[in-house]
């Protein structure tokens, strides 16, 4: 009989995420905290982002421009603690990486210090480009976002659909062919045409990670508690919900609540003598 412990799962590195472009997809979520860290790895999911979107889900922030590098270095320590298998992005938010490149170096930094194994950064600009290769030259890796940046709402005027227009769309796949050349190992595509999406993600030899940009990406991504349905009243289109979390955690405190108004919690088992 064969006595060999079964090794543990190989975890996603990197290199790993940029070789399975074309050969299978890839399944990302977000997160914030050690708890859903440590359930999300016992499942097949390979990527988790540390998303600014913690502004949001975790504060209730209209936009995610609010939240800080410090905040952000606390949920990565937070996830990176229940996390072993998929790989750790941790996202750069707004006045965190724009100013310089040397700002952006020092809180890429704090990020991987934090656990994180790479981290995500807005747009495609120039300026943008230059900072991600200032970045990847010191052995920072870089996943790009394209499309709906949320940190540049108030430009947009809202969480609108982006490259709808044949100028747009023409300088979003330029812009992905530049940003895989300063050295991104992935891509994310948010809330962008699908054929856009899948003229883009034909174009790199980068995976494509969409949220909102069809079934033809490489990968697709959600905010944890949309897919969970903690907040039954938020319904994008984008989004598919795979539990109705919000009405089995109402039930359960109601019923705590009850029994502690009751006298029934704790009973004598729940109690020490």
């Amino acid at each position: 009989m064969n006595h060999t412990p079964s090794q543990p799962p190989k975890p996603y590195t990197v290199p790993r995420i940029r070789e399975l472009k074309g050969s299978e997809r890839i399944a990302a979520i977000t997160c914030y905290d050690a708890s859903f860290a440590r359930i999300i790895d016992q499942t097949p999911i390979q990527l988790v982002l540390v998303g600014d979107s913690a502004a949001n889900v975790i504060y209730g922030l209209d936009t995610t421009l609010p939240i800080r590098i410090d905040e952000m270095v606390m949920h990565t320590r937070a996830v990176a603690a229940g996390l072993t298998r998929p790989l750790l992005v941790g996202d750069m938010p707004f006045l965190s990486y724009q100013p310089s490149a040397e700002i952006a170096i020092t809180n890429a930094g704090r990020l991987l210090q934090a656990g994180a194994k790479a981290v995500k950064v807005e747009g495609g600009g120039a300026h943008i480009r230059g900072i991600i290769t200032k970045l990847v030259e010191i052995g920072i890796p870089v996943m790009g976002h394209l499309g709906l940046t949320p940190q540049s709402v108030h430009r947009f005027g809202g969480f609108k659909l982006q490259g709808k227009k044949a100028s747009d769309a023409e300088r979003m796949l330029v812009e992905a062919k530049l940003l895989e050349q300063a050295g991104c190992f992935s891509l994310v595509l948010e809330k962008i045409p699908s054929k856009l999406a899948a003229k883009i993600t034909s174009s790199v030899s980068i995976p494509t990670i969409g949220i909102g940009a069809g079934p033809s990406c490489d990968g697709q991504i959600l905010v944890l508690y949309d897919l969970l349905g903690l907040d039954p009243a938020f319904k994008p289109r984008f989004v598919r919900r795979y539990a109705e979390l919000a009405g089995i955690i109402l039930d359960a405190l109601a019923r705590y609540a009850s029994d502690v108004m009751a006298g029934n919690f704790p009973s004598d088992k729940e109690s020490f003598s």
